[in-house]
């Protein structure tokens, strides 16, 4: 939280004390899905007629999103999770009279920018400073290439973009990415022709699922080594539709490690999406002894949606590896700092490389996660790009959340597992994905 003074904001730091627990026991319902949440404002606002989005995440992220749509003149209201948007079309945005404030939103400007370059106006797109630091060449290079205007800091935002006419392109991701992908393919709805990315593994594809509940077809082509081709036309109109958010399985992932690290643990999370370029962590979970299974598959607005069950107690299997990286690391990319609290709890630890992108998140995860773990007597080792931790006892620390979300909320699981009690200074953190993140974990743990 802030306090105003004069014109100096000064930020109070809010401290979170949590004790270790028995267990984790009941029934869970999560907000609903950051990523599916963000993008569902995004296409309802250039979409012709009204949508509805229910179980819209509570996310101070998501929230940023609105507020943009909004200073672009979209009809936006929410009642709590329910949000309704009257859209006139790609081109029914109206130029900002102010910057867009996208907060701690990567997500919101990245995508964001891919709207903004096909418009008829100029936009300027800032955030807060962890934001500002982030690197944005990598959507800044393909949408100049599509021939947008784009002003930027050393490419870091604040990011000044003059919409204009946008041409087809064929753009070949140099990392592994679903921002810039759903960047490079929403600027592709305004641009000539027909805009093709080519990614080099397969990332989330949630912007994919969307566009087609809004009427517009994707083509996906599976290329050789793995890799595939997404191609979107220009000139097509969206159609307003009505969308039900399911259960964030980013945000599953931190009660399914504290059940599954604390023998006697029963819990149910309810309406979860396990989208397939998202739902790796289950098996992950699983290869690393967890005893986690999914029940009531169904699916929701083109998303594959369950239930999921965890009971406690880690019984790895001998052909278990206890290395994660490659290919299967870019779709865990979120739930690496959970993971490495886990891999503390088994018996053979737990290694993870591949992992560079952490280092350009919020945080620094590689270096937020080592600093906190050792703090809570872990035994650790840091490399460029990943981690290696050593089955340890935890004990409770003072634990520093870096702003970051994902840190606050991995190290209040941490926490529960220790001994002795800990501390998480700068808890209030997590609201920028899950406000409620304490408060649930406070109704399980026993």
């Amino acid at each position: 939280m802030s306090r105003q003074s004069g014109r100096r904001q000064i930020k109070i730091s809010v401290a979170m004390k949590i004790s270790p627990s028995k267990h984790i026991e009941g029934a869970i319902s999560l907000p609903g899905d950051k990523s599916i949440s963000h993008r569902a404002i995004m296409l309802a606002s250039i979409a012709e007629g009204d949508s509805r989005i229910s179980n819209f995440a509570s996310s101070v992220d998501c929230a940023a999103t609105i507020e943009c749509f909004r200073r672009l003149g979209i009809s936006i209201e929410r009642n709590g999770n329910d949000v309704s948007v009257v859209a006139k079309g790609k081109h029914g945005l109206t130029a900002p009279t102010q910057p867009l404030e996208c907060g701690n939103s990567g997500t919101t400007m990245r995508l964001l920018a891919g709207i903004l370059a096909g418009q008829r106006f100029t936009s300027t797109m800032t955030g807060d400073p962890s934001l500002r630091s982030r690197p944005m060449r990598r959507i800044i290079d393909p949408l100049q290439a599509m021939g947008a205007n784009i002003e930027s800091v050393d490419g870091n935002a604040p990011l000044a973009i003059s919409g204009s006419p946008l041409r087809a392109i064929s753009y070949e991701l140099p990392v592994a990415s679903a921002q810039v992908k759903s960047c490079v393919l929403l600027a592709g709805l305004y641009a000539d022709g027909t805009t093709k990315v080519v990614e080099p593994i397969p990332t989330r594809d949630h912007t994919e699922r969307m566009l087609r509940g809004f009427g517009v077809d994707v083509s996906v082509n599976e290329l050789a080594g793995g890799s595939r081709e997404i191609s979107v036309r220009g000139g097509v109109e969206l159609r307003a539709t009505n969308i039900d958010v399911p259960g964030d399985i980013s945000s599953a992932a931190f009660f399914l490690v504290a059940a599954a690290c604390l023998p006697g643990s029963q819990l149910l999370i309810k309406n979860v999406g396990v989208n397939p370029t998202r739902a790796a962590i289950l098996e992950v979970l699983q290869n690393l002894g967890a005893n986690i299974r999914t029940s009531n598959r169904r699916d929701a607005g083109g998303e594959p949606v369950a239930d999921i069950v965890a009971l406690g107690g880690l019984s790895k299997p001998e052909d278990a590896t206890d290395t994660m990286r490659g290919s299967i690391v870019a779709n865990l990319i979120d739930e690496i700092p959970i993971l490495a609290v886990l891999g503390t709890q088994l018996d053979d630890g737990l290694e993870i490389r591949d992992a560079a992108e952490l280092r350009v998140k919020e945080s620094d995860r590689i270096a937020s996660v080592v600093q906190n773990l050792k703090a809570m007597g872990a035994d650790v080792e840091e490399f460029d790009d990943g981690l290696r931790v050593h089955r340890s006892r935890l004990r409770g620390a003072t634990i520093d959340s870096f702003g970051d979300h994902r840190i606050a909320m991995t190290f209040g699981v941490a926490a529960l597992l220790a001994d002795g009690e800990s501390e998480i200074v700068d808890a209030e953190c997590a609201s920028v994905s899950f406000p409620e993140f304490y408060q649930t974990l406070s109704e399980v743990a026993r």
